[in-house]
């Protein structure tokens, strides 16, 4: 699959490198392709560099690993993204009454509202209830870590059920794009646990059966 990893945060950088060797096309899309993050990205994992909007057109995943509050103008100019299957794995982080919160949820969700501005892409909500490290290797852990995917599309959540089992993560259906209400606060369980209450980020939740 050629895949475009639009952002090159902690979460783009454990996408690529998690990604790597994987059999895909995988380019890295930044706005600056001469500064030192993104040349140094992609001379690890031997992805490509180009431009967000190249970057996107010339592939059949885009992954949206951008900060919420640049996310409505950076999607903007990646144009057309028609038919393409969009990885949403944004939360609408803010601060909510002096502290890391949610800014939208109950009626609607950042993985709604990214469907509503790419109405003809195929959004599908993953990659959003765990840290970076967990994405880029979670080989060590004794279970598959559980992530959880939302989207209308079945097609396109089939696509990337297989992807996140390249990942190393089982891939577990939560329903249609709407349920990007319950995976954005279970982000916030994990991030509560992860960074609030003292757990670290090397680990994961899991769905054991037996």
């Amino acid at each position: 699959m050629r895949i475009a990893i639009i952002g090159t945060g902690n979460v783009g950088t454990a996408l690529a490198r998690g990604l790597k060797g994987k059999g895909h096309d995988i380019t890295i899309g930044a706005r600056d392709m001469a500064a030192a993050r993104p040349v140094a990205l992609a001379q690890d994992t031997g992805a490509a560099l180009a431009h967000p909007s190249d970057a996107a057109r010339q592939s059949d995943i885009v992954i949206l690993a951008l900060p919420w509050a640049a996310a409505k103008e950076a999607i903007a100019s990646l144009g057309d993204l028609a038919g393409k299957i969009v990885i949403d794995c944004m939360n609408p982080l803010g601060m909510v009454d002096g502290a890391l919160g949610l800014t939208i949820g109950h009626t609607t969700s950042g993985g709604e509202t990214v469907q509503n501005w790419l109405p003809k892409a195929h959004v599908v909500k993953t990659l959003n209830q765990v840290g970076a490290e967990i994405m880029a290797d979670n080989a060590r852990l004794p279970h598959r870590p559980a992530m959880f995917m939302a989207g209308n599309d079945e097609a396109a959540k089939t696509t990337v059920a297989s992807v996140l089992k390249e990942l190393g993560l089982d891939a577990l259906d939560a329903g249609t794009i709407t349920q990007a209400r319950i995976l954005e606060p279970f982000a916030m369980v994990w991030i509560n646990q992860a960074i609030l209450r003292g757990k670290g980020r090397g680990w994961a939740f899991a769905a054991l059966e037996g």
